[in-house]
């Protein structure tokens, strides 16, 4: 987990507000009990997640495919070709949804707005670094590569039997919860 406790903060304020402007359908899918505080999404998101990544055509049609996707700082990091037809859709659109799914147990929906994080962005070379070490390779290695992060506006997670998932990971529940 890389969050700060100052990062945790805007991710549970996030995370709040998405919950509450959610529709009455979710909120009683993903009741009070089923929701994740931020610092229990951070832990439980380490490493590599495969993520569904959804844009949108010039067309307006949807797109979507599986991703890796790294959770840093609150936020989720991607990458893909520069001139593939996804690469081409976020720089043209940046609008996406994303979702990490892990089947019934945990799921973490984001809709947001893809920032390219280039070489002389404040933050591309500790996304690169991580990007780095799990791969063993810098992902610029890899051809034509664009790393892309999702400044997200909306963000809820979910755990269909909380408690008995983090303490199966390994992840302390929220003081917080009270």
């Amino acid at each position: 987990m890389r969050e700060s406790d100052d990062e945790l903060r805007d991710l549970q304020a996030l995370l709040d507000r998405s919950h509450a402007t959610a529709s009455e359908h979710l909120r009683d899918i993903i009741s009070a009990d089923r929701t994740l505080t931020a610092r229990e999404l951070a832990g439980l998101m380490t490493g590599m997640r495969v993520v569904s990544f959804a844009t949108v055509t010039a067309a307006g049609e949807p797109r979507i495919s599986a991703m890796d996707g790294h959770f840093l700082h609150g936020r989720w990091t991607i990458s893909t070709s520069r001139s593939s037809p996804k690469g081409r859709q976020v720089r043209a659109r940046p609008a996406v949804s994303l979702a990490c799914i892990e089947g019934e147990e945990v799921a973490v929906f984001t809709h947001g707005q893809v920032e390219v994080l280039e070489e002389g962005h404040s933050d591309f070379e500790e996304v690169h670094e991580h990007w780095t070490q799990h791969y063993g390779s810098s992902p610029l290695s890899w051809g034509d590569v664009i790393l892309m992060r999702v400044e997200p506006s909306w963000m809820v997670g979910y755990a269909a039997h909380r408690d008995e998932l983090l303490a199966t990971r390994g992840v302390a529940t929220d003081p917080s919860r009270g």
